[in-house]
């Protein structure tokens, strides 16, 4: 029996979406989902098979806009730099939903289009074999983790300041008062400036 169209994959993305941005991913299902649509929980499953089907489609809503296509960059390292920038861009405005980049990232088109064309980039700078592979992976370890740092554990956030009080750790609480003044942008392409400086070393 075919399943009814009233609802398409977009809104049942953009409802689900919806949930995450307000309870978290830990807040989102098909219950959850169901209300914000208006439906019975029941009724959601005529749409998705299961809770990783609706998952799959927040990461494609989430990455729909999300620019591919290789930088016209002067050097390799200034593509890598642009193309990660445009996934912080793109997942930024939904910073609950990073945890889905890791456990989709082998179904979702958007992230294979964007790994398709690292790979591309890193293959044209020379790298080959585990060389690439482990490339590939340090920079979407990156990503993840300063996503989740920025949205769930940022510099102006309070673990800053008691970090920056610690009297039994002297070198950890300067380091953590000289972090109060360090920014969400200047953070991200710091880090992003030493992943990349190792690479071309």
């Amino acid at each position: 029996m075919p399943r009814p169209r009233s609802v398409s994959p977009d809104r049942l993305a953009s409802a689900a979406l919806a949930v995450i941005d307000r309870a978290g991913l830990a807040g989102l299902t098909m219950r959850a989902v169901a209300a914000e649509l208006g439906l019975t929980t029941m009724a959601v499953y005529r749409y998705v098979v299961d809770r990783e089907e609706l998952e799959a489609l927040v990461v494609e809503e989430v990455l729909r806009t999300l620019d591919t296509s290789p930088p016209p960059a002067e050097t390799w390292t200034e593509q890598l730099r642009i193309l990660v920038e445009r996934v912080r861009v793109a997942v930024g405005a939904h910073p609950g939903m990073v945890p889905l980049l890791v456990s989709h990232r082998h179904r979702s088109n958007g992230i294979l289009r964007w790994s398709e064309t690292v790979v591309g980039v890193l293959a044209s700078a020379g790298f080959a074999g585990t060389a690439r592979v482990v490339a590939l992976r340090g920079l979407l370890a990156y990503i993840i983790g300063a996503l989740q740092l920025e949205h769930l554990g940022p510099l102006s956030g309070s673990g800053t300041v008691t970090i920056s009080e610690l009297a039994d750790f002297p070198r950890l609480a300067e380091t953590g008062r000289q972090a109060r003044g360090v920014g969400p942008d200047e953070e991200f392409a710091g880090g992003l400036a030493i992943v990349l400086r190792g690479l071309a070393g």
